[in-house]
């Protein structure tokens, strides 16, 4: 082929592949535009707003690294800290812990319909609003029209107030997360059950292991990729509550509830602190930013890649 037919065809391909640049970025621009509308955007007006103090009715003043200061002489920070840690490490290990149960049991049904049932029945709490659920378990733990002290009382069992007993209220809370989101975290240890290669297990299983030697020492290892990206997301999500906690106790009794999404709804739509409340939002970045990156650094000692 010439020099003069190459020549000739180079314009066709480049105005060809200017089109397929053109149409490639006209795919993901809805994608874009969400993305700097919706995280970048509101992101970067997080990190200017911190350094302002603004009530939403009088022109914001600068005032530089105060609200970040304050962030280390506020009193009830801690509590606030001390309640989300506790509800996240119980909420990763009670959702692993029960997901990976409920995979097993699903996992071994012979029955196909049965299986399917299951399924249904154990991820169709998810489905179901925050807003639906919270008030639900909010009647059923009423102790005076609840079915919960209802049917206590009918067995002569006297239970506490659970929503307004300092020290029962975070546990329901917990409870009410599990019933409301194992679901979902049961769907991904099924799947991952489900890619544990069947010819290890019955190598194993030949070999004369047992039941549980099979899942500590083949499907266990295995599975340990699901296992840390369950971990990530539940502790995302956890580290993040707010809907239950609002409608249900509202931080109460005595702040026993009180996580850090709420102490940044509070300090921002009801004190009007809308500074201190980006100084706590970027708090929330920071803390989950550096938890999941401690996740990344420590799967290299317990996640098995296959």
């Amino acid at each position: 082929m010439s020099s003069d037919t190459i020549t000739a065809r180079r314009p066709g391909a480049l105005l060809q592949r200017r089109r397929a640049e053109a149409a490639g970025w006209l795919f993901v621009s809805p994608a874009v535009l969400l993305f700097l509308v919706f995280v970048a955007g509101p992101f970067v007006f997080a990190i200017a707003l911190a350094f302002l103090e603004w009530d939403l009715l009088t022109p914001p003043e600068f005032v530089g690294l105060a609200n970040f200061e304050q962030l280390f002489t506020d009193p009830e920070l801690p509590q606030v800290l001390w309640n989300t840690f506790v509800f996240a490490f119980a909420s990763i290990v009670t959702h692993l812990v029960l997901g990976l149960l409920l995979a097993l049991a699903v996992n071994n049904l012979i029955s196909r319909s049965i299986g399917y049932f299951a399924r249904v029945a154990i991820f169709f709490p998810f489905l179901i609003s925050w807003a639906a659920v919270s008030l639900l378990w909010k009647y059923v733990l009423d102790p005076t029209f609840g079915y919960v002290g209802q049917y206590a009382a009918m067995l002569g069992i006297e239970l506490p107030n659970f929503l307004a007993d300092p020290a029962w209220a975070l546990p329901s809370i917990i409870v009410i997360d599990l019933w409301h989101t194992v679901g979902f975290t049961f769907i991904i240890m099924l799947a991952g059950l489900q890619t544990v290669p069947s010819e290890l297990v019955e190598a194993a299983r030949t070999d004369g292991a047992t039941g549980r030697q099979i899942f500590w020492n083949v499907t266990l290892p295995l599975m340990s990729p699901t296992l840390f990206f369950a971990t990530i997301i539940t502790f995302i999500g956890a580290f993040q509550i707010f809907d239950p906690i609002q409608i249900i106790t509202k931080g109460g009794p005595q702040g026993s509830t009180t996580t850090i999404i709420m102490y940044l709804y509070e300090k921002g739509f009801q004190a009007f602190d809308m500074g201190y409340a980006a100084a706590v939002a970027l708090l929330v970045f920071v803390i989950i930013m550096g938890v999941t990156l401690l996740q990344f650094i420590g799967r290299r000692r317990w996640v098995h890649e296959s």
